[in-house]
């Protein structure tokens, strides 16, 4: 099954780290990491390789030591700190190397430790830390008031003939605001939350809400029709500006006789 060659995968990178010199240690995120209930054949391999501040460079430019724990079939650098990978069966997986003494400023959820060189300790290591973005926020008033004047921004450039910045104000700008808020409104369902993105496992953490999904993101051929879902839903949920709320709905209908 995938999901045992994934930790066997991860495994022999492990080992294969802990004969270079300068290794320090493996980590493992996401479900490869803690979260290792929600591994399954559509995971990927995503982990952290520690080693000698000195050395950082030389496990970023020679891949040998991914080479060793199986043959790889892509990589692409796609940060100053690691690589996007394909090993010739099909696993995929990103990672980064990080110096000893940047451990303490990289930002991670927590994650699991693979293997680690016994003459160090790293007491931050596997916790979550750094720059974690507020996904979910308290301030009900801002949000909604912010996602309405997308959609009319959003209204106005479409009939103007703009309907790609449209499309962003509305099915982009107006729903993650909208997003940022839900939980205060649907019934949540406890899952492993991903701390940088609010879509991840969406269906499972709100599955009332979904049935909402298809109406709110009809696409750019159909941007007002998105614009009216998104607005009824906000009215259902807060009480909105009555003006501001007929001039989106002045608006929808021009767009909808301008998409018709």
């Amino acid at each position: 099954m995938k999901k045992d060659l994934l930790l066997s995968r991860l495994n022999a990178i492990g080992q294969s780290i802990s004969k270079r010199e300068f290794s320090i240690a493996l980590l493992g995120l996401g479900s490869v990491g803690v979260e290792l209930d929600r591994l399954d054949e559509y995971s990927d391999l995503d982990f952290f390789v520690i080693v000698e501040d000195d050395a950082k460079e030389n496990f970023i430019e020679d891949l040998s030591w991914l080479e060793e724990a199986y043959p790889l079939a892509y990589a692409f650098k796609n940060s100053k700190d690691g690589y996007k990978i394909l090993f010739e069966d099909g696993i995929y997986g990103e990672y980064a190397v990080f110096g000893k003494n940047e451990v303490n400023q990289v930002t991670q959820a927590q994650g699991r430790l693979i293997w680690m060189n016994p003459n160090y300790k790293l007491p931050t290591l596997t916790a979550t830390k750094g720059n974690i973005p507020t996904l979910k926020n308290e301030n009900i008033e801002y949000k909604i008031n912010e996602a309405l004047t997308n959609l009319y921004v959003g209204l106005l450039r479409a009939l103007r003939g703009e309907k790609l910045s449209a499309y962003r104000f509305i099915e982009t700008y107006a729903f993650n605001n909208l997003l940022s808020v839900i939980h205060h409104f649907e019934k949540e369902n406890k899952i492993h939350e991903d701390l940088f993105n609010i879509e991840r496992r969406f269906e499972n953490h709100y599955p009332n809400f979904i049935k909402n999904l298809g109406e709110m993101l009809q696409g750019y051929h159909h941007i007002a029709k998105s614009a009216q879902s998104i607005l009824n839903y906000i009215s259902a949920i807060y009480d909105i500006s009555p003006a501001l709320k007929d001039e989106i709905e002045t608006l929808i209908v021009q767009l909808n006789k301008k998409e018709s």
